[in-house]
């Protein structure tokens, strides 16, 4: 059974098509979305759209949160939250309240057992939407913080854009990286596969080239507030 996780499309459904696309030729047997939808892209709408159509199961990231909601103060740096809010509102403006909904109601974590091998899949880690944990967290770190609680042989996580994969006291921990941005230098859509065959467990992250300059035109037809910025982070694969 080949597993793919995709996870941070932030609206930039050029990328997640190519991702899926990428997908099919991978063979992939089922899809898992661990969140951030489509907050931060130039078609929050299509983004959701491709990822409903997958009729997977999807759970629900801080970018879903804050469409929602909006973004609260303390959440980002204070220089950051009126823009931030101005991005959210236009994110709003793209849906419908039946995508709101969606949004809304979307659950916090996958629990899957394939072959006798269990993951336990989240968007930031188990108890939160919003902490970040990176990938020079030593083991300790990783343990109270991703890996206790629900007890699996693979943990898997998104939100920090920057994908690894470490292997502690014979557990995995794979951080998938972003479908639509990427944050590690390396402006490639990014995505992580697990294969289990036999009791055997083969992981991988895979990079897919996305045409950047079609996905920065986009910002610039749709108008999107601050989109020099997030042209840039595009461009170069990192803040």
């Amino acid at each position: 059974m080949k597993l793919a996780f995709i996870s941070d499309i932030h609206g930039n459904a050029i990328a997640l098509e190519t991702v899926l696309k990428n997908l099919e030729e991978q063979k992939i047997d089922r899809v898992f979305v661990l969140g951030d939808l489509c907050y931060r892209g130039p078609e929050p709408k299509r983004s959701l759209d491709l990822v409903r159509s997958l009729n997977t199961e999807v759970i629900k990231g801080n970018a879903d949160e804050w469409v929602v909601r909006g973004v609260l103060e303390g959440e980002v740096p204070v220089q950051a939250l009126e823009l931030m809010n101005k991005e959210r509102d236009w994110t709003v403006s793209q849906l419908d309240s039946s995508d709101i909904d969606y949004l809304k109601n979307l659950p916090t974590s996958i629990s899957s057992e394939v072959e006798g091998v269990t993951i336990h899949a989240f968007h930031a880690t188990p108890d939160s939407l919003f902490d970040v944990v990176l990938p020079d967290a030593n083991d300790n770190q990783l343990l109270s913080s991703q890996m206790s609680g629900e007890d699996a042989d693979v943990y898997i996580y998104a939100h920090i854009h920057k994908p690894y994969i470490r292997y502690i006291d014979g557990k995995v921990i794979i951080n998938i990286g972003s479908v639509g941005l990427p944050f590690d230098g390396l402006a490639k859509a990014s995505y992580g596969i697990v294969e289990v065959k036999d009791g055997n467990i083969t992981t991988s992250i895979q990079r897919v080239s996305v045409d950047l300059e079609k996905v920065t035109a986009a910002y610039d037809q749709v108008n999107y507030p601050n989109a020099e910025m997030m042209k840039r982070i595009v461009r170069n694969g990192k803040i």
